[in-house]
């Protein structure tokens, strides 16, 4: 009896236990769902059940090495919602489309006025003209050598052009051998070869100890200067227009030298005041004293306080050339007398001038000019020295503030003179260096993505939305380089902080195509630019412009926002791209996502491109 009362006091105990218990749980688990409501509704929390069911299906998260996806590698996101419709599916263009340059279009172009090269300069197309299909690689199209090979060899079959090997025979630009262009690294001013022409040059130019480590070259061919510049450790901007030397540019990027479509015309040139540590003319042809010297004093704006200035071929030495270039003596010496006229107008001291090669260094600190009367020359406004897209050349000199650059690499990750004065609104030192670290932090995850990123498997690499260029800084190896584009639309112009790290990059605006022929990128990295230009244009006209940039094989990495991605993500299926969703790398709960997504093997006329379906 007296067991079954204690028993029955024990089980009412317990009972009373288990109802507490179930109270405090239910009540507890009312407060967690209430607080998790509230942070879900402020957005915070955005994509995290679409982040968990990735987290699933996601546990390999590694490509590869031939980043071919297998169907292994698609993943589950049965969680994304597609909206139900199927993926639009974008055909081949035309084999005529090829080397299709939408801005520098040849026909569009001879509809232009020729005066100051004006159609020569980007002339994009109208809406209504915009290709919406995907740009075929040509028939025998492969992958280009890894430098340092591709610098002397480039596959015939990737730029099918011949005529300047006949063009260009004696001065040793270009030679076809078999199924491949070779390059002796000649050029006009230097047919003996860049290393020599170089060596020159660091006679008076300190080009050995990082103090020059941007260079510019204007007109440059196919670029052989950039090069062989290359193993000193400088990085050269080339460019050259599309015009009756086919395909130069073109040629210069399947070498893996940097380069872009363009000319010195009639609008300023892409590109920051004070960014250049030397810049360079190797008989390009500009007309340097016409238009009272304006396109010196464009050079003069993007040229470092204390940088150099090369010009090589006519005029100079025209004593003893001119009979060589058939051309007047009293012309190349007036020709000369402009140049050295407005040389002294901006301040720049005559450094050498030996055989055909003239090099003037600019001054350090223009209030220390003593060879000009500042009463006779017009100052441009200084707010507006590194606001130039689409922007008029202007007949008026730049002053840029005398700013002690590091030589390199030391300059790559300390603090740029633009960030240390504050120039870059809204910008300390401290938001700076946390801006390094995170870019460290996401390299180090894409480098677990895709193991083969730094081994020289992508040589030209795009960073379209670059920032302070941490993505670049971060990546910086002699295997690789990146184009460091900043959207015209972005919050903060700060692309000349990245040339103050000693990197190279141009202003763009994404809702155009960009100034380079199609299959000249490897790796494209596209950070928040899909957020940026949300409401700006079309993604399917972005998309489209990434893919003719891409090469057959090469790779893309997204980093946004996970809604922003889906869309992303559905458009490309139509694209002949095989893509995979993955979390950010501090996990599902962060709404920032990465989509990695490879580029078929696939060439003009022909159905066989790769797929993981």
């Amino acid at each position: 009896m007296f067991k079954r009362v204690m028993a029955t006091k024990l089980s009412v105990g317990d009972s009373r236990t288990r109802s507490s218990v179930s109270i405090f749980i239910v009540a507890g688990l009312c407060c967690f769902f209430y607080l998790l409501g509230a942070w879900q509704r402020s957005g915070f929390g955005k994509g995290d059940s679409i982040a968990l069911e990735m987290t699933k299906s996601a546990a390999d998260c590694n490509i590869i090495p031939n980043l071919s996806f297998e169907s292994h590698h698609a993943g589950e996101e049965g969680a994304i919602d597609d909206s139900g419709s199927e993926a639009k599916v974008f055909k081949p263009c035309d084999p005529s489309y090829t080397d299709y340059t939408p801005c520098q279009d040849q026909r569009r172009a001879m509809t232009f006025p020729r005066e100051n090269m004006n159609y020569r300069e980007r002339h994009c197309p109208p809406e209504s003209e915009k290709l919406h299909c995907l740009i075929p690689a040509p028939k025998g199209y492969v992958t280009p050598f890894p430098w340092p090979k591709s610098r002397d060899y480039v596959p015939y079959a990737n730029a099918p052009y011949k005529s300047l090997t006949v063009e260009k025979a004696i001065q040793n630009w270009i030679q076809y051998e078999g199924n491949v262009f070779r390059f002796p690294g000649g050029g006009t001013q230097f047919p003996q070869g860049a290393d020599k022409y170089i060596d020159q040059l660091a006679s008076v130019i300190p080009i050995s100890n990082g103090i020059v480590r941007t260079a510019l070259d204007t007109g440059c061919g196919v670029a052989s200067w950039g090069a062989y510049l290359w193993k000193r450790n400088v990085i050269a901007m080339s460019f050259a227009p599309r015009d009756s030397h086919e395909a130069q540019v073109q040629f210069a990027l399947e070498r893996g030298v940097p380069a872009v479509i363009g000319v010195l015309g009639t609008i300023k040139m892409p590109y920051p005041s004070a960014a250049f540590d030397m810049a360079h003319c190797s008989r390009c042809l500009i007309p340097w004293g016409a238009n009272d010297g304006m396109y010196m004093m464009e050079v003069d704006r993007v040229l470092r306080p204390g940088g150099y200035w090369v010009l090589s071929g006519p005029p100079i030495n025209w004593k003893n050339s001119y009979k060589a270039w058939q051309r007047p003596m009293e012309e190349l010496q007036e020709e000369q007398r402009k140049i050295e006229e407005i040389a002294k107008l901006l301040c720049w001291e005559k450094k050498s001038e030996k055989g055909e090669i003239a090099i003037w260094q600019k001054s350090v600190n223009a209030d220390s000019c003593h060879t000009r009367d500042d009463s006779q020359v017009t100052f441009c406004e200084t707010t507006g020295a590194d606001s130039v897209w689409y922007k008029k050349m202007e007949k008026c000199i730049t002053v840029s503030p005398g700013r002690e650059i590091k030589p390199f690499p030391e300059r790559l990750n300390g603090v740029p003179p633009r960030i240390a004065s504050g120039s870059v609104p809204g910008v300390s030192v401290e938001a700076y260096m946390e801006d390094n670290k995170m870019w460290k932090k996401h390299v180090n995850a894409y480098k677990n993505i895709i193991k083969i990123i730094n081994s020289g498997r992508y040589r030209n690499i795009m960073d379209m939305n670059a920032g302070f260029g941490g993505f670049a800084a971060a990546l910086e190896s002699p295997k690789l380089w990146v184009m460091n584009v900043v959207p015209t639309i972005a919050k903060k112009n700060t692309l000349g902080v990245v040339y103050e790290r000693g990197l190279i990059g141009i202003y763009h605006d994404w809702c155009e195509a960009f100034s380079t022929y199609p299959r000249t990128y490897d790796l494209l990295h596209a950070n928040g630019v899909f957020s940026l230009y949300k409401d700006k244009c079309n993604f399917e006209d972005i998309l489209l412009e990434m893919d003719r940039i891409l090469r057959p094989e090469g790779a893309v990495l997204f980093r946004d926002e996970v809604d922003v991605l889906v869309k992303v993500k559905k458009i490309i299926g139509g694209m002949r791209w095989d893509a995979k969703l993955m979390d950010h790398e501090d996990g599902p709960l962060v709404p920032e996502k990465i989509l990695v997504a490879v580029k078929q093997y696939w060439v003009a006329g022909e159905n066989n491109f790769t797929s993981s379906q």
